[in-house]
């Protein structure tokens, strides 16, 4: 059922989402629309950010990178695309090796070592850990990046997924008519789901949940039946040891009684 805040905005359940203009692509974005999305505590999935009701997970933003901060943890680039705000970038870091962080040659005193070995630390995509060569995306770069959305201290942040330095003034002409263009034709007007939508939306989510639920169940089932045929297959393993061990009870008998028949021949044939 769609909510409505006090704005009269109309926000709409997640199986609508799928409808949404704004919820499967990197939304362009300038840094200071960021900053005006907000979470709504209805929705579950905290990844989910709005502009007035449009769902947003993934943004892009062109912009030239001001600042990079080095964290044990983490790389925070800032980047600042001429919007009247700058937005943190914030870039996964995995443990490094004594292989993958290497001194600079020729460095003295340890000082340019310490600032470049940060540089040659490995980088890895917030959402499925893959990795990123950021090591172009130093201050005075101009770069495109996309990520997720994160909120840290209220303050709204991008982690990133990928990136890419822009050498061609045209090429960031365009992101920025792109970008204007988005802004007024889509994310200015709020966005509306008829009800006869709704309910095919809703349908449709139901008939997948059905699926999913049909092959869990399936699945379930087929993990039922190999535990039956184990457990069937043990059995007979076990009934066939039994059987095994009766058998080689019997022999062990019979091997006693004739090892003992041939020595009682044998002490008769010395007497006689």
């Amino acid at each position: 059922m769609a909510t409505a805040d006090n704005g009269d905005l109309v926000f709409y359940p997640a199986y609508c989402f799928r409808a949404s203009p704004t919820h499967f692509t990197w939304v362009k974005m300038a840094a200071v629309d960021v900053h005006l999305l907000k979470r709504k505590v209805e929705f579950k999935d905290q990844s989910i950010f709005f502009y007035l009701n449009h769902p947003i997970r993934f943004v892009s933003v062109v912009g030239i990178i001001v600042a990079r901060t080095e964290y044990p943890a983490l790389t925070i680039l800032t980047l600042d695309d001429s919007s009247g705000a700058t937005v943190e970038v914030v870039v996964c870091k995995v443990s490094a090796t004594t292989d993958e962080v290497k001194p600079v040659k020729g460095a003295k005193g340890g000082g340019a070592e310490s600032l470049q070995a940060p540089y040659t630390t490995k980088h890895v995509a917030a959402t499925n850990r893959t990795d990123l060569d950021i090591t172009a995306l130093v201050p005075g770069a101009v770069s495109q990046l996309k990520g997720t959305l994160s909120a840290f201290r209220g303050t709204m942040q991008i982690r990133l997924e990928r990136a890419s330095v822009i050498r061609d003034t045209n090429a960031e002409m365009r992101f920025l008519d792109q970008r204007g263009r988005f802004l007024v034709e889509v994310l200015s007007i709020p966005w509306s789901v008829t009800r006869k939508e709704m309910a095919r939306l809703r349908q449709e989510a139901d008939e997948e949940e059905e699926k999913l639920e049909d092959g869990r169940e399936k699945m379930q089932k087929r993990q039922r039946r190999r535990t039956e045929r184990e457990e069937r297959d043990y059995k007979k393993i076990q009934k066939l040891w039994e059987q095994e061990e009766q058998i080689r009870a019997k022999e062990a008998v019979y091997c006693r009684d004739s090892g003992a028949k041939v020595m009682r021949d044998i002490k008769r044939k010395k007497a006689g």
